[in-house]
């Protein structure tokens, strides 16, 4: 007998299908950095709280790529390891396929595990991250046997030897040991790593910044494979704009601890709304504007202990007004982007 689903039953099915696999609401990170208590009497100096990370919203659908951008010190790395549970959050939430990811990570046990499984990170720096005294095999191994996901040493070594192929490398690497890798090798192996506990979402700190520019194409060709055969997700951290074009679906730009713009790639790339936004990709050198002068960078980013009041940009900013100065935007829609900027509010660009 045939069964018909509920209209109820298919629009809870449709909600679930359509809902983000990853989705970070207000997302916060304070770092107290003040002297100690003794220096801070002696000397009175009051405390000093450093606002790595303030109010990050964003939405990642499966198997997409978001790719957070912005200068060093805007706080992308903290966002990556807030994700995957290194840090606390100070306020804000993290939520994955709609299960409370911090209270998860906070709680331990094997909800924890659980979810640790499904999340994994790769790192910037391949000549850290890896164990110099341990071989390959080893390596790779540890999250399967951290997590108990492969059974015995003979079903570890055949899945070793298939996640290395997976990343173009052979499985005869696993008997050697780190040293004996180029930086792009050494970032497949962190890549294979992180698939052993076959995860659904990648946190990329920066994974080919430390990489010859051709080996950072191999390496994310790998990636982008990777992606479309298993159905990763992907947020994708970087500082550079062309690795960001070539892998993201949307991009988030950063300044100061803030998302300024958040949009779908083509849109940003075409057609960028935010002053800081623009100023990065107008000082990116382009082959068929030779000969116009370019926008350089202006100014550099303020100290994030004493952040300029309002808009955070305003300093540097050629469309900054008294406002800007005195009230700090707040993220609006227009059309596809999001942007937090007065100027685009009211029309002035």
């Amino acid at each position: 007998m045939n069964t018909v689903a509920s209209p109820s039953a298919a629009v809870a099915e449709a909600s679930a299908a359509a809902s983000p696999l990853v989705q970070a609401e207000g997302l916060a990170k304070t770092f107290d950095v003040s002297p100690p208590w003794l220096n801070r009497v002696l000397e009175g100096k009051p405390r000093q709280l450093l606002h790595a990370v303030d109010d990050a919203s964003f939405t990642i659908a499966k198997g997409q790529t978001l790719a957070l951008v912005g200068e060093s010190g805007c706080g992308k790395s903290t966002v990556a390891r807030l994700l995957v549970g290194l840090y606390e959050p100070t306020r804000g939430s993290f939520h994955f396929n709609g299960q409370d990811a911090h209270a998860a990570f906070q709680a331990g046990g094997e909800g924890a595990r659980k979810l640790r499984e499904r999340i994994q990170m790769i790192f910037q720096d391949p000549y850290a991250s890896l164990n110099p005294r341990w071989r390959v095999a080893s390596i790779v191994a540890e999250p399967m046997q951290e997590h108990g996901t492969v059974a015995g040493k003979a079903a570890q070594e055949q899945r070793v030897g298939e996640l290395l192929e997976s990343v173009g490398l052979a499985p005869a690497d696993m008997a050697k040991y780190p040293h004996q890798f180029s930086g792009g090798q050494r970032q497949r192996i962190s890549i294979a790593r992180a698939l052993a506990t076959q995860p659904e979402f990648l946190v990329c700190d920066e994974p080919t910044s430390a990489l010859d520019v051709s080996v950072q194409a191999q390496v994310l060709n790998i990636m982008k494979n990777l992606q479309r055969e298993q159905g990763l997700t992907y947020l994708f951290i970087s500082h550079n704009l062309a690795v960001v074009r070539h892998v993201s679906d949307h991009v988030g730009v950063m300044y100061l601890g803030r998302i300024v713009e958040l949009a779908p790639k083509h849109a940003l790339f075409d057609n960028p709304r935010h002053p800081y936004t623009r100023m990065l990709l107008d000082a990116i050198p382009k082959m068929h504007d030779t000969g116009r002068a370019r926008t350089p960078v202006q100014g550099e980013v303020p100290n994030p202990l004493n952040p300029p009041s309002g808009c955070t940009f305003h300093p540097r900013c050629p469309h900054a007004n008294e406002r800007c100065k005195a009230e700090r935007p707040q993220r609006q829609h227009f059309q596809s982007i999001e942007v937090a900027c007065h100027a685009v509010e009211e029309g002035r660009i």
